[in-house]
């Protein structure tokens, strides 16, 4: 039997003998001895279950009288509070002790018990008690009625102490506050130490409080022969190149990359970075001209959840990602003119605000710039902020076509022939000197990349040990008659002349894109920016 099941018990037996004393006091004096001896008896056998089932109880009991005086209090209660029955039967519950039952939300609890029969669930007094010390006890009070009455005759209160239960409560509350900081310290470390960023931010682990979400981006290593992660080559126009980044990459100053599509404008990008005090951190990288521009702002600089449509979590922008490293922003040329203002902001200030937010963040980010188009240019056009270039423009570097690399290209090939021969399980061990000739005699419009696919497509319709092209590569025809043509009208003739030769096949294999080495949302850019259409 629980205690519960015995205080039920107990309030039922003492309900019993209070109304069989009440009954016996009502007979006449006309009983006869026998009677009377026998109603004394049936009385004291009651008192005497009730009493022991009150005492086999756990928790201490008091019984009150509707005075709140002590009528009788069980075993329990003297062992735990280390009293004896004649300090305590008879005196009013509020004496008791030092006083430790003096508190007036109880009075009125108890008040209510007599008046109402509500009863008292988890009440705490912590107090500190006459001959335990400072202790919790959690009170419950019922009354007893008189039978043919609603008179309260007696209550009952029971003491539970909850001491040990409340500091063992406490105590847990510590250790998970404690291992949640230790998460939180944990979880910070596990960012930094993060390499993988090809999953989107809106995936990024939770925890409670959301453990939020966020990315490292996979550090792209230029791993080149010999070289230990230098840009291949030792023409004079390369050297000047890799001696403007031995200036700058130590400081924290903007750079603006120059140069036609293909040079190798994001080899120069990871070279600073590398060499620079940010390089125990990823290079973070953006390209301008492959992201919609309705998306652009989101990726750049973040977005709550919910700041437009399909925004289904909270997203970490480039540049929150990229605190305390360098981001690279490729074909800068292409930014929006409307972001181009917050752009500036950033780079003067290092703050800024994510999408559908007011909160302002800081962020110590170095900005290296790249593109392939004429700034200068474009500001006169009214599409690009004059004051933007004038911050990007600080520290220009400028990679010369791989036309003007002449003595660089046997380098390059023999390069990209291992490399190449290597993925596809090929042995490539003669270039003879016909094939090389022509290869340095192209004037490469796509540079670098188209180098790379024309090498590519060669090695692959290589049966044996030698090299063979598979591309036509014809010198420029040199037209005497006119004067030189602008970058763009010749990026527009080459695109063109590839676009006709592939039948307008924009992406897939021997694809306009495959053969300039470019994307196909880039190659679709650059036509729109050029005009070029199929008649």
């Amino acid at each position: 039997m629980n205690d519960e099941m015995m205080k039920r018990q107990v309030t039922r037996s003492l309900f019993t003998a209070v109304a069989k004393k009440r009954s016996v006091a009502g007979q006449t004096h006309h009983w006869d001895q026998g009677e009377r001896s026998q109603k004394d008896e049936t009385r004291n056998k009651d008192f005497e279950i009730f009493y022991n089932i009150m005492s086999s109880i756990r928790e201490p009991l008091i019984i009150l009288d509707s005075d709140l005086k002590v009528a009788k209090a069980n075993r329990s209660y003297y062992e735990k509070f280390n009293v004896k029955p004649k300090v305590t039967e008879g005196e009013l519950l509020f004496d008791l002790g030092k006083r430790q039952w003096d508190i007036s939300r109880l009075k009125k609890l108890l008040n209510d018990v007599i008046i109402v029969n509500s009863v008292i669930n988890d009440f705490e007094v912590e107090d500190d008690f006459e001959t335990i010390g400072r202790r919790i006890m959690h009170l419950n009070a019922s009354r007893i009625l008189d039978k043919n009455s609603s008179v309260t005759r007696l209550i009952l209160l029971s003491i539970e102490d909850v001491t040990e239960r409340e500091r063992q409560k406490r105590d847990l509350v510590e250790l998970i506050e404690k291992r949640t900081a230790e998460l939180i310290v944990a979880r910070e470390d596990a960012k930094k130490g993060k390499e993988l960023a090809e999953n989107s931010l809106s995936q990024i682990k939770k925890l409670k409080e959301q453990l939020e979400a966020e990315t490292a981006y996979l550090q792209e290593e230029i791993k080149l022969e010999n070289n230990h992660e230098k840009i291949i080559g030792q023409s004079d126009g390369l050297k000047y190149v890799l001696f403007k980044i031995e200036q700058i990459a130590a400081t924290n100053t903007t750079v603006l990359i120059l140069g036609e599509t293909g040079t190798g404008k994001e080899l120069v990008a990871q070279a600073i970075h590398s060499s620079s005090l940010r390089k125990n951190r990823p290079l973070i990288k953006v390209n301008c001209a492959t992201l919609p521009s309705n998306l652009i702002e989101s990726e750049l600089f973040g977005h709550e959840k919910g700041a437009f449509t399909g925004s289904q979590a909270r997203h970490l922008g480039r540049f929150e990602i990229a605190n305390g490293s360098t981001l690279f922003l490729d074909e800068i040329g292409e930014l929006p003119l409307e972001l181009q203002a917050k752009l500036l902001r950033v780079i003067q200030d290092g703050e800024f605000e994510r999408l559908g937010s007011s909160h302002t963040i800081k962020v110590d980010v170095r900005i290296v710039a790249a593109t392939n188009r004429n700034l200068e240019e474009e500001v006169r056009k009214g599409r690009f902020r004059e004051d933007l270039w004038y911050r990007l423009n600080i520290f220009p570097i400028t990679m010369p076509p791989l036309r003007d690399r002449w003595d660089d290209i046997p380098l390059l090939v023999e390069f990209y022939v291992q490399k190449i021969a290597k993925r596809l399980g090929k042995i490539i061990e003669v270039i003879s000197g016909s094939v090389m000739d022509a290869l340095q005699n192209y004037h490469w419009p796509g540079n670098i990349r188209e180098l790379e696919n024309v090498l590519e497509r060669a090695v692959i319709n290589s049966s044996g040990p030698k090299l063979h092209l598979v591309d036509e590569l014809k010198k420029p025809s040199k037209d005497l008659s006119k004067g030189p043509k602008t970058l763009e009208e010749v990026e527009r003739d080459y695109m063109l002349q590839v676009l006709e030769k592939t039948q307008w096949k924009i992406s897939g294999k021997n694809s306009a894109a495959e053969i300039l080495g470019l994307d196909r949302s880039t190659l679709r850019a650059r036509m729109r920016k050029l005009n070029i259409e199929k008649n």
